[in-house]
């Protein structure tokens, strides 16, 4: 959660910043734990049981819904603050409905990246994967939603990701250098963890 935000205090409980919840938690540190356990059992319910959409903004919102929906009255809402990370300062939200439109046109445009030869789905899986973090369209959940839209709009397109199998560090990192212009690393990290689909496989 250790984001840069103009309004610092947004949607947190009065003189802290930790986001208000369902749960009434009141420590950040806390519910950060539990808000990972949570997720990580929906992620992995949302493998086995993917929610049918067209791989449109409104399906990328519904997964995030699905996912925060027991942590966060806004689940699924776009962010009302602009945002910064790790030197990476994300769409200002003025922006954001217009650039989704854009991003979700052009994989619509590409029919959900259905029958592209490997070596073209790698790069595009990497250009939505750099465009959609830029997006980063909600207050907390984007990585998770993100991964969880990306994984099976890939399983969809008859291709596997096992986000699981990239180290974190190195997949953050290959991230901020893409956020800067510099995808190599994104792009390689994709291209030896990206297979043809084999049924059954487990992503737990």
């Amino acid at each position: 959660m250790s984001y840069s935000i103009e309004a610092l205090s947004d949607s947190c409980y009065p003189g802290s910043t930790c986001l208000i919840n369902k749960l009434g938690i009141r420590n950040e540190e806390q519910l950060a734990f539990v808000e990972s356990r949570i997720v990580l059992g929906k992620t992995e319910e949302l493998w086995r049981n993917p929610i049918r959409g067209y791989f449109d903004f409104d399906h990328y919102k519904a997964v995030h819904r699905y996912l925060f929906e027991d942590i966060y009255a806004w689940a699924r809402e776009i962010r009302t603050v602009d945002m910064s990370k790790k030197g990476t300062r994300f769409i200002p939200v003025s922006q954001i409905n217009d650039m989704a439109r854009r991003i979700f046109d052009r994989l619509n445009r590409m029919n959900n990246l259905v029958s592209q030869a490997q070596d073209d789905f790698v790069v595009n899986v990497t250009d939505f994967y750099c465009s959609t973090n830029m997006l980063h369209p909600f207050r907390e959940g984007n990585g998770r939603t993100q991964r969880a839209f990306l994984q099976q709009l890939i399983r969809n397109a008859g291709y596997d990701l096992r986000f699981s199998e990239i180290d974190p560090d190195e997949l953050m990192i290959a991230t901020i250098q893409a956020a800067n212009g510099i995808n190599d690393s994104l792009l390689n990290l994709f291209r030896e963890h990206i297979t043809p689909y084999q049924e059954g496989t487990n992503h737990a």
